[in-house]
């Protein structure tokens, strides 16, 4: 006997089964497996593509941003499913990031610099101030710069020496 059920997602379908020689019931989860292609590093070498490693690299790049991780995980299925759907055995690190900056830079754009001056390999600073200017142009006039939070300074006491204590009584 089996119940099949799909996810609410729909990517996984949840099936109860029932084993006919002890009658004990048990769930099994199948998932379409993709595949998906090999990632061309820098230096030739060729390794699996990992979802971990994209996530973890704009988490860097995002770090005391206020992105959700919600909208990481996001950029990484996207990325992942255009992967999937080229059909492409194998594909340039560069290419990866280049979908994926976009991406980010529609949720932050400090967070877009700080990537991007990863997978761009920025030689020096006037590379760093070109990308910056570009992102400027780029924005529409009517658009005001984000702002970031800014948090009051701290008061920090001040000790004035008691004058008192060291005079003469």
């Amino acid at each position: 006997m089996t119940d099949s059920r799909l996810s609410t997602v729909g990517d996984v379908t949840r099936r109860r089964r029932e084993c006919e020689k002890c009658t004990r019931r048990f769930t099994t989860y199948e998932r379409v497996e993709e595949i998906l292609p090999l990632v061309v590093k820098k230096d030739d070498r060729r390794e699996p593509f990992e979802r971990a490693k994209l996530l973890a690299g704009l988490q860097r790049a995002c770090q005391k941003r206020g992105v959700a991780m919600s909208e990481l995980e996001a950029i990484v299925d996207a990325v992942e499913r255009e992967l999937i759907d080229s059909g492409e055995k194998e594909v340039d690190a560069a290419l990866i990031g280049e979908k994926v900056m976009p991406l980010l830079r529609a949720k932050d754009e400090v967070a877009y610099v700080r990537f991007a001056s990863v997978y761009r390999s920025f030689r020096d600073l006037e590379e760093f101030r070109a990308e910056l200017e570009k992102i400027a142009r780029d924005r529409p006039a009517s658009e005001p710069p984000p702002l970031t939070p800014s948090r009051p300074a701290a008061a920090v006491p001040v000790r004035t020496p008691d004058l008192a204590k060291d005079q003469p009584q």
